[in-house]
């Protein structure tokens, strides 16, 4: 649990107080030594080992190293500034360290001319081990370094994309591809130190993977670390203020990480919420009829549905913004990977369903989830169709369900709606792919069959996935599953299988009132898509049902921005985490007659308002094969505290599954009928009605 706020902390410094160590004034006087060795794993890698799974995706990011140059965008002069962007980004998609120097000639290994003089440097530490004989260690131990290598190649590979995009050259080398000596580079510019024989990172005990951008966008330097011993680099680097996570950094006191949790138990006290044996919201699998991947709102428009202007729109809403494009580049290499060859014979000391979901959750928290559940998959979470037209027949019985957070940081400093809305959502979507993709190959080599379903193509509904495995409750932001923790910040990734594995319970955290008397995101949401009113029963299920139409063409047709999710932006529940806002969130959680109070209490102290600190994107689009400045300019919404003025006009189109198109219609428009489905809307049932006719007891 953090004790300090990171709300005053520049993004470009990251999680660590690097800019506190000591560092060389003369670094032309720079002779770093680059013999020592770094920290290795202590644990070797068994039969069960996962490290074969890593190998394609490995192999992915290393044939993407290079590419074609833009032309040269609009971007700021300034080296500090461009020092900053790079190295926000970068933490944004959750780097551990990063540094910016020049590479000098003895850095360079092949003997060729050299290209670039500017570098990023990545840092990735090793995920966390706790204790031993812990569940998961057998699939987990010995991959830590390739685990930890393979990150570092994919922040390389998508940091470089994104500056060539911007007009500059630019080239990723990896810990298995490169033409520079990744360490020599990574002590020129401060990232690391050479004390008494070993290369160490500061603040870090452990191992770690390092990667390397090189390029010609001239950024500010970072000095090479002062030497000093051991004694000394400890005594600077465990001060009381690093030990406590003063002014917002990761904390030295590990228990304040969360890192005393056994692995399986991820970072979040999921284990202290009310478990439940059924969702708080109704459900009558008999009546929810199963839905073609062709009716989401986005294969709508894709197939014309909505009319030509929104067919063109969604040709180009997941490529708005060079950086969104990095990683939907990456999103694209893995589809083909999503499933494959099953090993003839199952694994010894896999028949424990308990060990296997235990053993399941901590392998996905080491290769980066946030959040991690498993469940049953229900039949009506199937699509009955894929993209393709094709009929799905339900074949695993499992579901491995991983959020991934779309970083409060950056979306504190996002009015949820402007440039960096598309990449908030597409970097959760890539990592989620990368995730799920190395957890279905490795269940497959341990005999079972498995599948990883992500954001490109999947096979299951992941919203009732995410309600089932025990990760939230549906909230008033209607097609949406929230969490007590992360509330609707995060994208999720969906592993099926027929491993045996030990479902989670459901989960009660109060929600359901909480929503009641909050109508926050309905207020804010900028096209009115989010109900004011009551729940109604749709398909078989109870929820605040959102005008999928309103939605769907909002966020196609943003000119102001890429996506939205100002929903998310304005949530009581997107909290940053710390000790501070514990008490609230108990109370929310254990209080109802506090429900009201806090929602209101909510605003009252601007949460959902913009923090310009943590702005650290550029407002840039990809327009006509390069990237510009926005025609239309950047949504800069704050808080609309008489949003709720339409709430007595709304309407709220239903569109049944009986309105939609047919699973196997490729190609052939089916228009809207909007106002029959503002009147099914009018005349929903209500989950009371629903009740009484099925004969339910439920309160």
């Amino acid at each position: 649990m953090k004790l300090f706020s990171h709300a005053s902390r520049p993004v470009h410094l990251g999680p660590y107080p690097l800019e506190r160590l000591p560092r060389l004034a003369d670094q032309a006087a720079f002779s770093p030594v680059v013999d020592g060795v770094r920290p290795a794993e202590t644990r070797t890698e068994g039969p069960l080992g996962a490290s074969h799974a890593y190998q394609r995706y490995v192999e992915m990011f290393d044939e993407q190293r290079r590419g074609d140059v833009a032309e040269l965008a609009p971007v700021p002069e300034d080296r500090g500034e461009r020092a900053a962007h790079i190295k926000s980004g970068l933490y944004f998609l959750d780097a551990d360290m990063v540094g910016c120097g020049r590479i000098p000639e003895a850095a360079w290994t092949d003997g060729e001319a050299i290209r670039h003089r500017f570098s990023v440097v990545t840092l990735i530490a090793f995920s966390r081990s706790v204790g031993t004989d812990q569940p998961g260690d057998a699939w987990i131990d010995g991959t830590r370094q390739i685990n930890a290598d393979l990150r570092a190649a994919e922040l390389a590979v998508i940091t470089a994309g994104y500056i060539r995009r911007l007009g500059f050259a630019a080239v990723a080398h990896t810990p298995t591809a490169s033409e520079l000596d990744l360490e020599r580079v990574a002590l020129e510019c401060g990232l690391i130190e050479s004390v008494n024989g070993v290369l160490r990172a500061p603040y870090i005990e452990g191992g770690f993977a390092l990667s390397v951008v090189a390029t010609d966008l001239e950024m500010a330097q970072d000095a090479p670390l002062a030497p000093r011993g051991l004694k000394q680099s400890l005594d600077t680097t465990r001060s009381l203020g690093w030990m406590l996570g003063r002014g917002g950094t990761r904390a030295g006191l590990g228990r304040l990480n969360g890192d005393h949790r056994p692995l399986h138990m991820g970072r979040y006290p999921m284990e202290r919420i009310k478990r439940v044996p059924e969702a708080t919201t109704l459900i009558i699998p008999d009546e929810v009829r199963r839905v073609p991947v062709r009716a989401g709102g986005f294969p709508r428009a894709a197939h014309g549905d909505l009319g030509p202007k929104f067919q063109k729109d969604v040709k180009v809403f997941a490529y708005k913004t060079p950086q969104a494009q990095s990683y939907i580049q990456q999103i694209a290499a893995m589809v083909p990977h999503q499933d494959g060859d099953v090993a003839a014979t199952i694994a010894l000391e896999t028949d424990d369903p308990d060990r296997n979901a235990d053993a399941l959750k901590a392998f996905a928290y080491h290769l980066g989830g946030d959040m991690v559940g498993v469940c049953e998959v229900p039949e009506y979470a199937w699509y009955s169709h894929n993209g393709a037209g094709e009929e799905i027949e339900p074949r695993h019985r499992y579901g491995v369900v991983i959020l991934l957070d779309q970083g409060y940081e950056t979306m504190e400093g996002a009015s949820g709606d402007d440039w960096v809305s598309g990449a908030q959502s597409m970097r959760a979507y890539m990592r989620g792919a990368q995730i799920a993709g190395i957890m279905a190959e490795h269940l497959r080599s341990l005999g079972f069959s498995a599948r990883s379903h992500t954001n490109r193509d999947s096979e299951v509904l992941h919203i009732p996935l995410v309600l089932e495995a025990g990760l939230g409750e549906m909230s008033r932001i209607g097609e949406l599953v929230l969490n007590p923790f992360v509330g609707p910040r995060f994208k999720s990734v969906v592993v099926t299988t027929d491993m045996p594995i030990t479902p989670d319970r459901k989960i009660d955290f109060g929600l359901q009132d909480f929503c009641q008397k909050c109508t926050k995101c309905a207020r804010e949401c900028p096209c009115g898509a989010i109900p004011f009113g009551d729940k109604i029963m749709f398909n078989g299920y109870e929820t605040w049902k959102p005008d999928v139409e309103k939605c769907t063409k909002y966020r196609l047709g943003n000119l102001k921005g890429s996506a939205c999710g100002r929903c998310m932006k304005t949530c009581p529940y997107n909290i940053e985490g710390v000790l501070s806002e514990r008490i609230f969130l108990w109370a929310a959680i254990k209080l109802p007659f506090a429900r009201r109070f806090i929602a209101t209490l909510d605003d009252r102290v601007g949460n959902g308002s913009i923090n310009p600190l943590k702005k650290w994107w550029w407002d840039l689009e990809w327009r006509g094969g390069k990237t510009t400045l926005p025609s239309k300019g950047t949504n800069a919404r704050e808080l609309d505290l008489n949003g709720g003025r339409i709430a007595d006009k709304q309407k709220i189109a239903l569109y049944e599954p009986d309105m939609l198109p047919a699973g196997d219609n490729r190609w052939v428009p089916v228009k809207l009928e909007r106002k029959e489905a503002i009147r099914r809307g009018e005349q929903a049932e209500t989950p009371a009605a629903a009740k009484a006719r099925v004969g339910i007891d439920r309160g």
